[in-house]
């Protein structure tokens, strides 16, 4: 049974930074490309960053430059650096292990909020 656990969430001011973990369990991690994606009160979810199994990485316009999606295998983790943050990147942000086009497992969310 896959399980993707996020931690790193929280209240940050304006301009501070956060990281974001994902530990994976029940899967190969190695061999599957990773997703973080958010969502905001009354928006739909939103991908934010995608990193390939061998470590290609694709990010949303709006964090580009601020936001940096890395893997340590041996963990079985995947992080998301957010530096520079701003109030709109205040939401509930998932973990997505990317098994096909069209399968895909999550974990439960961790709250982001950032405010002063």
């Amino acid at each position: 049974q896959v399980q993707l656990v996020e931690s790193g969430g929280g209240l940050v001011q304006p301009g501070g930074s956060l990281r974001l973990s994902c530990a994976a369990s029940g899967s190969i991690f190695s061999i599957y490309a990773m997703a973080w994606h958010r969502q905001a009160p009354g928006k739909q979810r939103e991908l934010v960053a995608r990193i390939s199994s061998n470590g290609w990485t694709t990010y949303a316009d709006s964090v580009k430059g601020r936001f940096t999606i890395s893997r340590d295998h041996a963990k079985n983790t995947v992080y998301l650096q957010m530096k520079s943050v701003k109030p709109e990147d205040t939401a509930v942000y998932y973990c997505n292990q990317i098994i096909s086009t069209t399968v895909g497992y999550w974990g439960q969310g961790t709250q982001v909020t950032v405010s002063s």
